[in-house]
């Protein structure tokens, strides 16, 4: 089978890409260093021909919501025209579960609308909530580090393992179109703050931790905001089993 991965250089969808050819199917990576741009369409109508599937794990760092709508909202459309041109049969967006429990957020906003194209678009779809990723909490310890300290919110997680959202990705990607998927999560929940030290202290990183409600994450993103809904796909890779491949990275 043909399939297409557009955000084929960013961490799921190289994992995914993997998962597929290992599998004995034919990948085309797209992505805008590959010479393919989503925001402007160039390069797609090449890059889709002969694609029975799109699998969309496309990312962005916007922190403005008109911004991440607009940027998630143009990709989406450019991808969607070009796959029903080439006469894709599926197209498989990875998204995040309870995107539609948080409203402050311009990332999520951006998602929301990705999910609403691709449901009334006229590619056959199916969409994939996932919860946060094992890395998910130094990644954002990272991205607020001031002068040796940073702030992380106290958010309840069940986060998953990045692999393990590639294998469910490949294996929708190879089926048939099935709407809206379930949830899919890790087996726990975890404490972002907990997550971000253990982390750290895995990978050798010295920076103070801040919890805080005042930084990336708001109170509207509390208690069970974001753990999965009820039915969800548990993959089966525990957040101390990813943990124990980190090494020491610093």
């Amino acid at each position: 089978m043909r399939i297409a991965i557009a955000g084929a250089t960013g961490n799921i969808g190289k994992l995914t890409a993997e998962v597929l050819e290992q599998g004995g199917h034919d990948v085309v990576r797209i992505s805008r260093s590959l010479g393919v741009d989503l925001t402007t369409g160039d390069g797609l109508d090449a890059a889709l021909a002969g694609v029975e599937v799109v699998v969309d794990a496309t990312n962005s760092g916007a922190t403005d919501r008109d911004e991440a709508v607009n940027y998630f909202g143009t990709i989406t459309r450019n991808l969607l025209a070009a796959a029903e041109r080439a006469g894709v049969r599926h197209h498989v967006l990875l998204s995040i579960a309870g995107v539609d429990r948080v409203e402050g957020n311009a990332h999520y906003a951006g998602k929301r609308e990705q999910e609403r194209l691709v449901s009334e678009g006229s590619v056959p779809w199916t969409i994939v909530p996932a919860t946060q990723f094992h890395d998910f909490a130094a990644m954002v310890a990272m991205w607020t580090t001031q002068d040796g300290a940073a702030s992380v919110a106290p958010l309840l997680l069940q986060p998953i393992a990045p692999q393990d959202v590639a294998d469910v990705l490949a294996e929708i990607a190879t089926g048939s179109p099935q709407g809206r998927y379930v949830d899919v999560a890790g087996p726990e929940p975890q404490d972002m703050v907990d997550m971000a030290r253990r982390t750290n202290d895995a990978r050798g990183v010295k920076v103070k931790l801040v919890p805080t409600w005042s930084s990336l994450f708001g109170v509207e993103m509390a208690g069970n905001t974001m753990l999965p809904g009820e039915g969800a796909r548990i993959a089966p890779t525990t957040f101390d089993e990813w943990l124990a491949t980190q090494g020491n990275q610093g």
